[in-house]
């Protein structure tokens, strides 16, 4: 049987690496050995890239085409990694996520970019492996032309054999830095939260749990903070209603959300990518799963678990599994300052 182990916590499935697709694939032990042998090649060709970039202090990468989680787990991180270490940074990705691109004076983390428009209400994103439309294809050929009429190294995530069985697991080899970006947007001091109220996908999902009715989820929070922001992508979450002490950021506009998150005394939102944000602004984050009654209920929650030890964990994750749960880990949460 398919298990793991992670955080302490035991799964009943397998963690999303190469061992574990050799193994659904049904390849035959002689096709696993080839296939571990090119994955042993990636890793060893990852090196010798990262050292090449750091001898010559730039690089090309991209493109990043995808899902918020993929980039909060498998590029962000290594991207602030990157600069930490002086490198030049020549990048392809969406001008959505650009302003966590920045490092904590609010200074760009790349030294160019091919930046993508925002083709999310038009192609939902899948991990990196997204086919966006025709004209932005031809922008991520135009960094393609660009890299090539040089001899730096690029890191193409575009390559699906890279990024799946080489490149994630790459980074967790000390291959990843977190900037605290709530030194540059936190705005103000407040007792505040943030909800994402997420549309996107199957209204129930083994990953997401069952359905929230997120008004009254607000009910329940409403008398425990001063402020409430409603966060999302206008593609990716519900459209709710503002009212007293609830404010709507649903917008595409991430330099928002993230001041929004910096302020925040807790982030709340289900099983998604957006539980990476915390560590990024410095804000505990509980996860709101319907359908389970302890974390190793919630479908692939343990590569979420798995992935976070590249973002230097300060926060880990609470969970909540119905609005009595949610309500009394607040009430206890905001008895408790934040250092």
């Amino acid at each position: 049987m398919l298990q793991s182990y992670v955080a302490g916590m035991h799964f009943p499935q397998a963690l999303s690496n190469h061992q574990t697709f050799a193994r659904q694939a049904g390849y035959s032990w002689w096709e696993r050995i080839k296939f571990n042998h090119k994955v042993n090649l990636g890793f060893r060709a990852a090196n010798a890239r990262l050292k090449e970039t750091l001898e010559r202090g730039a690089c090309f990468y991209g493109p990043f085409k995808g899902e918020f989680g993929h980039f909060t787990a498998h590029t962000l991180p290594f991207l602030m990694y990157l600069h930490q270490q002086g490198v030049r940074i020549h990048y392809c990705g969406m001008d959505l996520h650009r302003p966590l691109l920045v490092d904590e004076k609010g200074e760009s983390i790349v030294e160019t970019a091919v930046w993508l428009r925002d083709f999310f209400g038009e192609v939902p994103p899948v991990s990196n492996s997204t086919v966006p439309p025709a004209d932005v294809i031809q922008q991520m050929q135009q960094f393609y032309s660009r890299a090539q009429a040089t001899d730096l190294p690029l890191w193409d995530i575009a390559d699906d054999f890279f990024y799946w069985f080489v490149h994630r697991q790459w980074l967790l080899k000390g291959h990843t830095h977190t900037y605290d970006l709530s030194k540059f947007y936190k705005s103000r001091y407040e007792k505040s939260c943030v909800i994402f109220p997420r549309s996107k996908g199957a209204r129930e999902s083994h990953n997401h749990g069952l359905a929230w009715d997120y008004t009254k989820v607000i009910d329940r929070l409403l008398p425990w903070y001063d402020h409430i922001y409603v966060c999302g992508h206008p593609a990716q979450v519900l459209h709710l209603e503002a009212r007293p002490k609830v404010e709507l950021r649903i917008t595409a506009d991430n330099a928002s959300i993230l001041e929004a998150c910096s302020n925040a005394n807790l982030i709340l939102t289900q099983h998604s990518g957006v539980n990476n944000l915390g560590e990024f602004t410095n804000t505990p984050v509980l996860l709101l799963y319907r359908g389970g009654e302890g974390p190793e209920d919630i479908g692939s929650l343990n590569n979420t678990l798995w992935f976070r030890q590249g973002l230097q964990e300060q926060y880990p994750l609470s969970y909540a599994f119905d609005l009595d749960q949610l309500e009394a880990f607040v009430i206890q949460h905001t008895k408790v300052p934040r250092g």
